[in-house]
């Protein structure tokens, strides 16, 4: 299973692209709010009702966790101590953190990404704190991936396929999406 954050303010193209193409590739993703209501709403005002609230998630059965990005979404993703604790959890027991656009601030400031490759959203290198700042549309150092921004969701969400479940299966999902 695989988790999706959500907080106030959140990127409704990533976030909703990375949910759409991990369960075209039959991976069970779930969206999960942080903001202790089912309805989180976006920065472009877009209002999504949440899978799960963070209370009822099971960590434990979690595979990844991936934060979209998105202004103030990401800020207050990172805001929320049981999230960053979990983060820091998986980071220690390395298994999967994902993340985009302005949402590597977070990993970064949960000292995730020190000493690995990352991206994030242009003119935002700074949050990276302790990575080396790679640009590229999507990195991927180890068990943590991260990508640059909202037109790149299709691309990151693709990545987050291919580590779970391989280099075919996100080629079968690239190539019924049409994705080159």
């Amino acid at each position: 299973m695989i988790y999706v954050h959500m907080a106030e303010g959140f990127e409704e193209v990533e976030c909703l692209t990375i949910v759409d193409v991990l369960r075209r590739a039959q991976i069970d993703a779930k969206t999960v709010s942080v903001t202790g209501n089912r309805m989180v709403r976006g920065t472009h005002g877009v209002n999504i009702e949440a899978d799960l609230l963070f209370e009822e998630a099971d960590y434990d059965a979690c595979e990844m966790i991936v934060l979209p990005g998105g202004m103030p979404g990401a800020s207050n993703l990172g805001a929320h101590p049981g999230l960053t604790e979990k983060i820091r959890e998986f980071a220690k027991a390395g298994r999967k953190l994902a993340a985009i656009c302005a949402a590597p601030m977070v990993l970064a400031a949960c000292g995730v990404l020190e000493g690995k490759k990352a991206t994030i959203y242009p003119g935002m290198e700074e949050e990276l704190a302790g990575a080396q700042a790679t640009g590229q549309a999507v990195t991927r150092d180890g068990e943590v991936i991260t990508g640059k921004g909202p037109a790149l969701a299709m691309e990151f969400a693709l990545a987050l396929v291919e580590a779970v479940c391989g280099a075919e299966t996100r080629n079968e999902v690239a190539a019924g999406l049409l994705f080159e």
